[in-house]
């Protein structure tokens, strides 16, 4: 497994990744992250790869100063973070959870922890993000959609 920073030619890869409505409630599809990539050059996407295939998705929010969910300014957010569902159920999600301390202190050396949130009712996200290393501390935020509990990850 190999993950790295978007490129152009993952694109094609983007527009053919495929989630149920159900999970896909959750999260962003590539297409979408990348508009806002376009928009916003704080908003990293990233690409994990299995044997030259894509396989999961996600971005890095790496301005400190527009994390609402911490006044860590060494903080990194991890946003939209899924896999590909074609591929689940193969530990994908797990191990490029447990890669991603490594990569980001890779890439943002001055990051010191990664928060996510994950909505309430996604039980299989919690129990993964918690088998990956995060930790709920009690923190919640009030979102558009209803309740995000906040994780944490020292690095």
């Amino acid at each position: 497994m190999k993950i790295r920073k978007y490129e152009s030619e993952d694109f094609q890869a983007a527009l053919e990744y495929c989630l149920p409505p159900q999970q896909a409630l959750y999260t962003s599809m590539p297409v979408e992250v990348l508009k806002t990539f376009q928009c916003d050059i704080f908003n990293q996407p990233f690409v994990v790869y299995a044997d030259q295939q894509l396989v999961g998705w996600f971005a890095l929010y790496t301005d400190g100063s527009g994390n609402m969910y911490t006044n860590n300014k060494q903080a990194i957010l991890l946003k939209s973070f899924s896999i590909d569902a074609r591929f689940q159920k193969r530990k994908f999600a797990l191990d490029s959870l447990q890669l991603l301390p490594k990569l980001v202190k890779e890439h943002y050396k001055d990051k010191s922890e990664i928060i996510l949130t994950v909505h309430e009712t996604n039980h299989a996200a919690i129990s993964l993000y918690r088998k990956a290393g995060f930790i709920h501390k009690g923190e919640n935020y009030h979102g558009e959609y209803g309740i995000e509990m906040i994780f944490h990850m020292s690095l």
